[in-house]
């Protein structure tokens, strides 16, 4: 029986001729990651299981990407944890203020993952760098001490559902509508601990940004990891970038799938999910009425230079709707000098808009944007439950960077139309 993308990937790692679905498998890692919140713990699980060392120094990334700058002193001890365990054991991969940006943003941008790698993170959202074809998924803080000490995990082998992509996405809509759209399709548990494998002509004409999109919110849907095949946008992306070779995988033809899922891009428009869960999806057309209080661009998800750009062109020479409180947050310190030199700064500062360093902030309700009672909030972050960004009584509207900007402009949910 042939094996998918995935399942190639894990028996490889797991020193195996081949995996089956279900089967238990210990796979050696390429990179173990954790940012300023999930690390403390491990590093407390490290120390307790009486590790003197991390298996390797290069493998390890840690990224200060939540609460940094620090918001206030128990964000500022758990950063402070993180440095003095990644000077003691020296990390090379350790990402502190200056250097640091929104993890899953940054680990791609500087070449620490590549093609072909098994990566565990402890953060949900690592499953966002399938989208360079290789296999990643979230793991707990506990899982994250073993992988650092050991630079092995347990994982077993997950089933695929096989996401076709024909036709070419409009103009309006980016790989943030494509996700909603399937979640919207599938539900939030529709792919339970499967892996979602995108392929198909309309896989390979998406960016390179739209795919790592597309990937980070495959958790969303349950999903253990998400994955692109490599391709010449792939290779492409890791030329000159990635510090190890790629490696290429491929699904087999007779690869089992327990469904084959048809997504016609030509035919998606810009969607929004509504509070609160991110397979409540509803055409931006069909919400015009709901007036919301802040905007937020940015995040793992959508604080890539095309989001910044798509930000950029919807909002220079115009006005954020007063009252809106708009914020604009780019994925790295690379990322946020882009924006400086090509002028997106002013052009957003003069549009009425803040622009953060930076940071996961808002997104998790953190900080930068945390909302009040009764308030709504469109965003191009990745989730939407009660309470997420906030107060229990607070909204989130899950949408993409074209809406959100379109949205700053009206103070109300709005699709964007080119002029």
């Amino acid at each position: 029986m042939g094996m998918t993308m995935t399942q190639k990937i894990l028996a490889s790692h797991a020193g195996l001729e081949s995996v089956v679905a279900g089967q238990l498998i210990n796979a050696r890692l390429d990179i173990v990651l954790g940012n300023d919140i999930t690390t403390p713990v491990a590093v407390n699980e490290f120390k307790k299981a009486g590790f003197q060392k991390v298996f390797d120094k290069d493998r390890v990334a840690i990224v200060l990407d939540h609460f940094v700058p620090n918001k206030d002193i128990k964000a500022a001890e758990q950063s402070k944890t993180c440095r003095e365990f990644a000077c003691s054991h020296c990390v090379s991969h350790f990402y502190d203020v200056g250097k640091m940006g929104i993890e899953h943003a940054l680990l791609p941008e500087q070449g620490v993952v590549t093609a072909g790698d098994c990566i565990i993170g402890a953060d949900s959202h690592t499953c966002t760098y399938g989208a360079l074809g290789a296999f990643s998924t979230g793991v707990g803080s506990t899982d994250m001490a073993a992988g650092m000490a050991t630079g092995m995990a347990w994982f077993k082998v997950p089933s695929a559902i096989k996401i076709n992509l024909t036709g070419r996405l409009p103009k309006n809509c980016s790989g943030k509508d494509v996700i909603l759209t399937i979640i919207g399709m599938i539900g939030v548990d529709g792919a339970l601990y499967k892996s979602m494998e995108f392929t198909g002509d309309g896989a390979h004409a998406l960016s390179m940004d739209d795919r790592l999109c597309v990937c980070n919110m495959a958790i969303e849907a349950g999903a253990k990891n998400g994955i692109f095949p490599v391709d010449d946008v792939t290779m492409e992306y890791l030329d000159g970038r990635s510090e190890r070779k790629p490696v290429v995988f491929e699904a087999d033809t007779d690869a089992e799938y327990e469904k084959v899922i048809e997504v016609d891009l030509s035919k998606i428009v810009p969607t929004v999910a509504c509070p609160h869960l991110p397979e409540n999806t509803h055409p931006a057309s069909e919400l015009h009425h709901i007036k919301v209080d802040q905007v937020v661009i940015g995040s793992c998800t959508n604080g890539r230079m095309e989001d910044m750009e798509a930000a950029y062109n919807i909002l220079k020479g115009k006005k954020v709707a007063e009252g809106i409180r708009c914020i604009i947050i780019p994925g790295t310190m690379q990322i946020l000098r882009e924006c400086v030199e090509k002028g997106y700064y002013t052009a957003f500062i003069d549009a009425g808009a803040v622009v953060s360093t930076p940071t996961c902030g808002p997104c998790l309700g953190g900080y930068m944007g945390i909302l009040a009672a009764g308030e709504k909030c469109i965003a191009t972050t990745n989730r939407n439950f009660v309470g997420r960004m906030g107060h229990v009584e607070s909204e989130v509207y899950l949408a993409s960077p074209h809406t959100a900007a379109a949205s700053a402009l009206t103070g109300y949910i709005t699709e964007y139309k080119e002029d």
